[in-house]
């Protein structure tokens, strides 16, 4: 007896999950795509938890250094509202490790695969403008307002650059023997 897949259907899930995720190895199953994919998602975000870490640790740091005395009341608010973005950023890329614990043998893996991959975007995404907000108070604080602006800019810039347009160039060559 076929199967007929409806909208909805956990094979129409499965074939979408394969064509945002490149779909399939050859002679892979399902449940090796799935694990793959995850164990992929992981390691991404094992990296960019990295930086965030880093980041935060920096900005943790700074109200103990002298300097800090001089910020205006403008550039603290600055500050804290970076601090925030570190932590929503912390908070977006280490979700994904809770939700597997919450969903463990519950054969939602296909599921946790998508939720942890639009948590990763939407962390890296909140990263790179704590990154651009550091670069706008240190230059700020250093060299004026203009030089912080401009560097704010600069920075989430490249970030798109890298983190945006260079992935959707790359997916948009044919891939060899295509």
């Amino acid at each position: 007896m076929s199967e007929i897949a409806r909208p909805g259907t956990a094979n129409e899930r499965t074939e979408s999950v394969d064509e945002e995720f490149g779909g399939r190895a050859a002679g892979e199953s399902a449940q090796a795509r799935r694990n793959r994919n995850w164990a992929e998602i992981l390691q991404e975000i094992r990296v960019a938890q990295t930086g965030v870490q880093l980041l935060a640790a920096f900005l943790l740091a700074l109200p103990f250094q002298s300097r800090f005395a001089i910020l205006s009341d403008g550039q603290e608010w600055f500050y804290l509202a970076v601090v925030a973005l570190a932590v929503v950023a912390t908070g977006l890329l280490v979700t994904p490790v809770s939700l597997h614990r919450a969903m463990f043998r519950k054969r939602e893996k296909e599921k946790l695969v998508m939720i942890a991959n639009r948590l990763a975007q939407a962390g890296l995404g909140v990263f790179a403008v704590a990154v651009a907000g550091v670069a706008v108070l240190i230059f700020d604080v250093t060299k004026g307002v203009t030089a912080g602006v401009t560097a704010g800019v600069i920075t989430l810039v490249l970030f798109i650059a890298l983190w945006v347009v260079v992935p959707v160039a790359v997916q948009s060559v044919p891939a060899e023997g295509d």
